[in-house]
C-alpha cells in the first residue's frame, strides 16, 4: 500500500499507521509517481487523496481500466470534498457495465 497526498496531515496520519507515502503538488509529479509504482510489484493499492485524484483523473481511469493491479482507493482529506463523482462504485460501472 502506498498513499499519493496533497498535504501533510494525511500523509503524517497515513505513515503513523505503517503506510508509506510521497506529498505531491503538481499533475507531472504524480504521474511520474505512479509511473514508478507500476514497476514494482510490492504496491497493490494506491490510496491518493480527492484533489490529487481530480488532477489526474483520466491518466488514473486509464490505468484502473487496463491493468490488474494496482488498485487506487481515493481517500478523503481534512479538505475533503465528500463523494466524488469517481467513486469505486462508478468505477463498478465502468468496468463491467453494472448498475449498482
Amino acid at each position: 500500500m502506498f498513499l499519493l497526498s496533497d498535504n501533510s496531515d494525511t500523509w503524517e496520519g497515513m505513515r503513523l499507521a505503517g503506510v508509506d507515502g510521497v506529498i505531491l503538488h503538481q499533475k507531472e509529479e504524480i504521474e511520474e509517481k505512479i509511473k514508478e509504482l507500476l514497476k514494482s510489484e510490492e504496491t497493490g493499492i494506491i490510496l491518493i487523496t480527492e484533489k490529487l485524484r481530480l488532477l489526474c483523473q483520466d491518466y488514473i481511469d486509464n490505468i484502473m481500466l487496463t491493468h490488474k493491479q494496482p488498485l487506487f482507493l481515493e481517500i478523503p482529506d481534512r479538505h475533503g470534498f465528500g463523494r466524488s463523482k469517481t467513486s469505486i462504485i462508478d468505477y463498478i460501472k465502468k468496468s463491467i457495465g453494472l448498475k449498482l
